[in-house]
């Protein structure tokens, strides 16, 4: 009964799998084949059909950690579903090569996908013996964990179960189709490529697939410095893992060395003295546990995370997020990105200075540098620490990319003027102040437009009304100021009237051919406000990049943080959606960057001529300040690069006036000219520190070698109040556009006063510099 009882036991592990074996014919035909099997051979029927099952089965490469890198080759994150770090057969210790063999198959090296001498032995032993041996090769549990772990990947994981299934003739069936795909490998594969698979591939507890994350995992060393004990000890983990995991289990993993040392000696591929010093050597961890792969655990989580959403739009990686989430996690990918730790630490450091970490007075900032003529984001930066807890200083957004964005104020009119230098106009094209016909909310002279002003599409509705002021000095109405100086103090009205004449819905198309939308992905509101004004909510890598375009001379690349993606075998994979374009001309972007240095250089203008660059360095852009302070920003760049800085809150804007940051108080509004612009100039100083001073195309297409602006000392000598420019006889004639549209939101649209004539204001010699009461249309202060 004791033998009927064991032979039971048998065939549940063999027996029916040897019976169909041997009724279909499979003994004869391939089963005790050498190594290089011959299944070819076999002639009858059971051969056919064991021949007709599927048997194409390639070494598929593992999965195993991705690598982010920046771009001095520091690694950002190590993404990976398996911890698990593929290395070749030449970089893994001949001793945990012979300890693996010694206790999983020890005549692996002579037998075929089945060894005939263990099969007949395991019955036997299964069969006189109270024990339950097995007979799969070392080549038939590579099939079984490959197929386990091709599953596990694909995220099947009912099929993964299935794949070690013993139970049952779907299980006897799912053991013959293994077999073949045994069979499969050892006519395709030499016995050590095999094995080279089988080391990398299994599961050595602790979170370490194969045997290189196995050995930095419990010893600190790489798989190629395994010595003899430490080799014995992870070849024997492999059988039971979550046992023998020699950080819970130390006096069962080396019970477990020590059998695995004793086959090495009666397989002589040790000594004996080798075998007892090393079953006498005491356990040696070196605990390295791996490291969390999450980008929350970089030093630069908010750029990481930003890599890795820009990857999940990349085809190369697959059909749709998720399995390019999946080739990302699993497929050994190098990424090297064009991040610069030096230059996201220089903006980190020149933020902070102004605008401290967790501040008493809540408020946020953050900047972004984007490389002019190739959209490469070269590093971001901003005052909070990443954190999904939340709490004062800390926050799991990344300012400059993600979420809805920020009202961006006047560095909207970089588009009115590229869009007015498309249809003819010059930099010194003279625009008239319209009249001060009403005042705004805050009792500032205002001017209201209509929708005789902006009829079309992009305008105002019949009876609507857009009461628009502008800062302090007010120019006289009537008066002609030119393009260039229109932009450096950034005066309201004129730019009110310059969309006017050109068309509201011609400036937003140009707006959004620079790649300018909401955060939200959607063309910025079609309004008056939006378009001149910059009311709606963009990113800071957008308005950079926008930027970055003019720099290059006029090519518009998408932004993106990769510079390339390399598979697991080193193969270069394609980049989607990097392709630049010219968007505007040279002459163009030449006129643009001229117009805009004098919001540099000029003294009269909203950055008081304070932030010129160190050494003489050439630098144009544009401050943007929303009603009441709730963003400002200063967006600037040199032919090298385009940086954005904002500061404002990014919970929801709160006004910023009479603040206190790092110990300076700013009294009345904050104006981007105040905050914002210096912060910008530092970051630019210490980013371009060392590297070659480069000049702005001029509009005859010559780039000049030496500076051809003004330098600071002739910049910054006097501090005179405007100049304008007497109006001519002749009225200024409009051009509204043709199309029709919806009015604009409430905000920006003010109830006319009951008289729409005021007043006009005496000419004020005050400074730009602004510290006194609200002056704009529904709080202070404007759009600058």
């Amino acid at each position: 009964m004791r033998v009927a009882s064991r032979l039971g036991s048998v065939f549940s592990l063999l027996g029916a799998f040897v019976a169909t074996a041997v009724a279909m014919g499979l003994i004869v035909a391939c089963l005790f084949l050498p190594a290089i099997g011959a299944a070819g051979q076999a002639t009858n029927g059971g051969v056919k059909l064991f021949n007709d099952m599927p048997g194409s089965f390639a070494m598929n490469p593992l999965a195993q950690q991705s690598r982010i890198l920046a771009s001095d080759g520091s690694v950002l994150a190590t993404p990976f579903n398996q911890n698990r770090i593929v290395v070749p057969f030449n970089k893994i210790s001949d001793y945990m090569k012979h300890a693996q063999v010694a206790i999983e198959d020890e005549r692996f090296y002579e037998h075929g996908a089945l060894d005939s001498r263990g099969l007949f032995r395991a019955i036997g032993s299964n069969i006189f013996s109270n024990g339950t041996q097995g007979a799969s090769t070392l080549t038939q549990q590579y099939v079984k964990i490959a197929i386990q772990n091709q599953a596990i990947n694909a995220g099947n994981t009912e099929k993964a179960k299935r794949a070690v299934s013993r139970t049952g003739m779907e299980g006897y069936v799912r053991k013959l189709q293994q077999l073949k795909y045994a069979v499969s490998l050892e006519q395709k594969y030499t016995k050590d490529q095999i094995l080279d698979g089988y080391l990398n591939l299994v599961y050595y507890g602790g979170q370490a697939y194969g045997v290189e994350a196995a050995a930095r995992q419990y010893f600190g060393v790489h798989a190629s410095e395994l010595n003899l004990p430490q080799s014995a000890l992870l070849a024997g983990v492999v059988n039971e893992p979550g046992n023998l995991d020699p950080f819970t289990n130390a006096k069962g993993a080396v019970a477990r060395r020590n059998v695995v040392l004793t086959k090495m000696y009666q397989q002589k591929m040790i000594t004996r003295d080798q075998m007892i010093k090393a079953q006498n050597t005491k356990l040696k961890l070196n605990p390295h546990p791996v490291q969390s792969n999450s980008c929350a655990n970089s030093k630069y989580a908010y750029f990481c995370y930003y890599v890795i959403d820009w990857l999940q739009t990349q085809p190369a990686l697959g059909k749709n997020p998720k399995e390019r989430m999946a080739t990302l996690e699993s497929g050994g990918l190098t990424i090297q990105t064009s991040f610069s730790p030096k230059m996201a630490d220089i903006i980190d450091k020149q933020i902070r200075a102004k605008v401290p970490q967790g501040n008493s007075e809540g408020i946020d900032s953050a900047g972004v540098i984007v490389q002019p003529g190739t959209g490469l984001v070269l590093a971001s930066g901003q005052n909070t620490s990443y954190s999904n807890a939340g709490g004062s200083g800390k926050s799991a957004s990344d300012f400059t990319v993600s979420g809805e964005g920020y009202a961006y104020g006047s560095t909207a009119k970089i588009f009115a003027v590229i869009t007015a230098l498309e249809n003819g106009w010059s930099p010194d094209k003279k625009i008239q102040v319209p009249v001060y016909d009403t005042t705004s909310a805050a009792g500032a002279p205002a001017h209201a437009f209509t929708h005789q002003d902006f009829p079309a599409g992009c305008g105002l509705g019949r009876g609507e009304k857009w009461v628009l002021p502008n800062d302090k000095p007010y120019p006289k109405a009537g008066s002609y100021m030119s393009l260039t100086d229109a932009t450096a103090q950034s005066v309201n009205t004129v730019f009110a009237t310059m969309v006017s004449q050109l068309g509201a819905c011609n400036v937003l198309k140009t707006t959004d051919k620079f790649g300018v939308q909401s955060g939200t992905g959607t063309t910025i509101k079609a309004t008056p406000a939006s378009i001149t004004l910059g009311t709606s909510n963009v990113t800071p890598v957008d308005l950079a990049n926008a930027y970055a375009t003019v720099a290059s001379g006029g090519m518009y690349c998408p932004p993106h943080p990769v510079v390339s993606i390399k598979n697991g075998n080193g193969k270069k994979l394609k980049l989607s959606g990097i392709k630049c374009k010219r968007i505007i001309s040279k002459k163009v972007a030449a006129e643009t960057s001229k117009i805009f240095e004098s919001v540099l250089t000029d003294p009269r203008g909203t950055t008081h001529g304070d932030i010129l660059l160190a050494g003489d360095r050439q630098a144009a852009g544009k401050t943007g300040t929303e009603d009441g302070s709730a963003n400002i920003w200063f967006v600037g760049y040199t032919p090298q690069m385009a940086t954005a800085v904002w500061v404002g809150h990014h919970q929801a804007p709160k006004y910023m006036k009479d603040i206190t940051l790092a110990g300076h108080f700013y009294k009345g509004y904050v104006f981007a000219g105040d905050l914002a612009a210096p912060i910008w100039k530092n970051i630019m100083d210490q980013a371009l520190k060392g590297q070659p001073i480069e000049y702005f195309m001029k509009p005859d297409g010559t780039t000049p070698k030496s500076s051809p602006s003004p330098t600071t000392s002739e910049t910054t000598t006097t501090s005179n109040p405007p100049t304008y420019y007497p109006p001519p006889a002749t009225t200024q004639t409009y051009q509204p556009p043709s199309t029709t549209q919806a009015p604009p939101p409430s905000s920006t649209t003010q109830p006319p006063p009951a008289t729409t004539t005021t007043t006009q204001p005496p000419k004020t010699t005050e400074p730009p510099k602004q510290t006194g009461p609200p002056r704009h249309t529904g709080g202070p202060p404007s759009k600058k």
